[in-house]
C-alpha cells in the first residue's frame, strides 16, 4: 500500500504544472481539475492512512479508532477551507499528508503514546496558521527543499524495500529529514527573509 501511496505523493507534486502547462482549464472547461484533485488527494493522503494506522493497532483500542476518527473529520474540515493556500503557495496550518506522517510511524515503529502525540499535535495545527511546506511550488530554498524531500523518498524507498528492517542510521536521516519538511515552512514564516533571492 506505501508504495501506491509514495507514487500518490509524487504525482501529486507534479499534476498542476503538468494541467497548467497543457491548459486543461482551456480544454475542458466544464471539468474541475482541482475537486478532482481534492478527491484523489482526500483518498491517498488521508482515507488509506487512517486505515491503515486503524488497522495497525498501532495506538490501541480504542485509541487508534479515536485517532483514524481525528484524521478523518479533521481532513475534510481542512479541504473545504478555501484558504488553505498562502500567495507564496504555503499551506497554512497542517496540510493532511498523513501518509506523510503515518508512514513515518510504521518506519520508526513509534509506539502508541509516540504515535497518538504525534497525530494529536498534527491535528491541532491544521487548525493553526502556521505555515507548512509544498517542497515544488515554494520557490524559498526551494533546491534544498526538493533535495531533502527526494532525499526523504529515497530513505523511505529503502524502508519498504527491507521491510522497515533498517539500520539505525537510515532511522535518523529519515526522521531528520521529515521534520526539516514538516517544520521548514514555519521557520521561512518567522524569518521571511530567509531564502529570498537579493535584488
Amino acid at each position: 500500500m506505501f508504495w501506491w501511496l509514495g507514487l500518490a505523493l509524487l504525482v501529486d507534486g507534479i499534476d498542476g504544472p503538468i494541467a497548467r502547462k497543457v491548459r486543461v482549464k482551456e480544454v475542458l472547461p466544464n471539468w474541475s481539475g482541482d475537486t478532482l484533485d481534492n478527491i484523489i488527494d482526500y483518498v491517498t493522503y488521508v482515507l488509506l492512512p487512517a486505515f491503515a494506522l486503524y488497522q495497525s493497532g498501532m495506538i490501541g483500542e480504542p485509541w487508534s479508532f479515536v485517532a483514524a476518527g481525528m484524521i478523518v473529520v479533521s481532513s475534510a474540515i481542512y479541504y473545504a477551507d478555501m484558504g488553505m493556500k498562502t500567495d507564496e503557495y504555503f499551506f497554512s496550518g497542517f496540510p493532511v499528508v498523513w501518509n506523510m506522517v503515518v508512514f513515518t510511524l510504521f518506519v520508526i515503529d513509534a509506539d502508541a503514546t509516540t504515535a497518538l502525540i504525534v497525530v494529536v499535535a498534527s491535528v491541532i495545527l491544521t487548525f493553526l496558521p502556521i505555515h507548512f511546506l509544498h517542497p515544488v511550488r515554494v520557490q524559498r530554498l526551494r533546491p534544498v527543499n526538493l533535495a531533502v524531500f527526494f532525499l526523504w523518498c529515497a530513505l523511505g524507498g529503502y524502508a519498504l524495500l527491507k521491510h522497515f528492517d533498517i539500520p539505525d542510521w537510515v532511522s535518523l536521516a529519515f526522521v531528520a529529514t521529515g521534520i526539516y519538511l514538516y517544520g521548514i515552512g514555519a521557520v521561512l514564516q518567522f524569518f521571511p527573509s530567509l531564502g529570498k533571492s537579493k535584488s
